[in-house]
């Protein structure tokens, strides 16, 4: 049985436009903190939570920050890497797979996100930054919650039953 190729409309695609929103949105918000903030430059907004300019030359948690440069060209190949992979997924399945197609849309948004600020500044603008009493956690951004989030529902959709699979498996 052959199956013909999907166009953009019926493939995973369709979705691409929560990718341009959270890269968007992320490199907005970024724009904003380069403008309004000197580096490490801190605004409490709640009592657990800052606004706070730091820059991370690593990946998440800082993860290899102080490797001497070239992680920066790592994650750039892993960015590049990663979301050529997610779209070649999406232009083989359907538009209808739509937690599928969220998940690889919010990782794409994120990791191009990140990728511009590596290649235009070295370095990650992180501003998002909790804490309680004096414990922080990691400073992000809008493109670290969508890689985040896009991750969580990747995980979550591997333990769900295959939908797809369990019509196919009725007809038999």
């Amino acid at each position: 049985m052959s199956t013909a190729p999907l166009t953009w409309k019926d493939s995973g695609l369709r979705w691409y436009w929560v990718a341009a929103l959270v890269f968007l949105a992320d490199q907005l918000s970024k724009q904003w903190v380069l403008a309004n903030f000197d580096l490490y430059e801190s605004v409490k907004l709640l009592p657990f939570f800052n606004f706070t300019y730091v820059r991370n030359y690593g990946a998440a948690f800082s993860f290899l920050s102080e490797a001497g440069g070239w992680q920066r060209w790592l994650f750039t190949i892993i960015a590049v890497g990663f979301s050529t992979l997610l779209t070649i997924w999406l232009r083989k399945q359907s538009h209808t797979l739509w937690r599928s197609n969220l998940a690889f849309t919010l990782v794409i948004g994120g990791a191009l996100g990140n990728l511009v600020d590596r290649l235009m500044h070295g370095f990650v603008i992180d501003f998002v930054d909790f804490y309680w009493n004096t414990s922080h956690y990691p400073a992000f951004n809008i493109a670290d919650a969508g890689i985040f989030i896009g991750a969580v529902l990747i995980i979550w959709e591997s333990f769900r039953p295959d939908a797809k699979s369990s019509k196919e498996q009725e007809k038999l």
